[in-house]
């Protein structure tokens, strides 16, 4: 299976016809009818049901697209890291994190070593633990930030010297918002609006189901979130309160909505994470002593 083919057979899939795609490639339309054809014989599945102007994915197609993105991704990324062996250290680091305030301390990392080494550049992929670990186990990630708790078993770690506190992101009109912090209790029968990762925390028996108790049976969690900023969304439009962490929503004077830290108060801890016996990119290594000196 070449990747050229591969490429192929993601602008096809893109574009959703063979015409267009052909002529976004630059070959004609037999010979990409062939390659896609060849490679479905290669694989011994069909990728594509053929319509009289149009081209859709099978189940097997979606599969191979996702896994062809993936290959593509990792073979720009091994180029890019031989491109990148000369004296003059460059290149790129690839970081994963969910969203939290504690990027700043990597940013803060990241602009102490682009003093020296200007060339380095830095690509980050924004998703839950299981969406960057997921990343990071494939190669395809350097570092992940991780919210504890995590499952740090399989990964060399540094503990980010910070915390992201927990609360509730609440229209400023609602009536918990005139309370300056936010008990179990208060929430019992409102419509909210929880972190994916954070329920499935809850259901391995954390912080989180032990700060509510028997309440948290109770919960009326009418919306779960990966990211944040479509949450916001949601509890501005009235459709519930939302369980976040602090500093991740506008809540300023011009904001309609406000954030509650919850009493008794709840932290989370943050790590650094990446694999063990990871042979890294001299970009990605300059980086990781950076940390290293900084948070260790």
């Amino acid at each position: 299976m070449e990747l050229r083919v591969l490429r192929y057979f993601l602008t096809a899939a893109r574009e959703g016809s063979i015409t267009k795609a052909a002529d976004f490639l630059h070959v004609t339309q037999p010979t990409l009818s062939r390659q896609l054809k060849d490679l479905e014989q290669e694989l011994g599945k069909k990728l594509f049901t053929r319509g009289s102007h149009s081209i859709f994915l099978t189940e097997e197609g979606i599969l191979l697209r996702k896994r062809a993105e993936e290959i593509l991704e990792m073979a720009d990324k091994l180029e890019a890291e031989f491109r990148d062996m000369e004296d003059t250290i460059s290149g790129d680091v690839y970081i994963g994190s969910g969203e939290t305030e504690a990027m700043r301390q990597l940013a803060r990392a990241a602009k102490e070593v682009q003093a020296s080494y200007p060339n380095i550049r830095y690509h980050l992929y924004s998703g839950n633990e299981d969406d960057v670990t997921e990343r990071l186990d494939k190669g395809l990630l350097d570092f992940c930030l991780l919210i504890q708790p995590a499952n740090l078993s399989k990964y060399h770690s540094i503990e980010i010297p910070d915390t992201d506190v927990w609360g509730v992101v609440m229209r400023k009109d609602s009536p918990l918002a005139s309370k300056e912090t936010i008990a179990a209790a208060d929430l019992i029968n409102l419509p909210l609006i929880f972190s994916r990762q954070a329920m499935q925390q809850t259901l391995s028996k954390n912080e989180f189901v032990e700060w509510f108790g028997d309440d948290f049976e109770k919960l009326n969690v009418v919306t779960t979130y990966n990211l944040v900023y479509n949450a916001a969304i949601m509890v501005d439009e009235g459709i519930g309160y939302a369980v976040t962490l602090d500093k991740l929503v506008n809540t300023s004077e011009d904001s309609s909505l406000c954030f509650r830290p919850m009493e008794p108060k709840l932290e989370s801890g943050l790590n650094i994470v990446w694999k063990k016996h990871q042979i890294f990119s001299a970009a990605a290594e300059v980086f990781l002593k950076e940390m290293q000196a900084k948070f260790s």
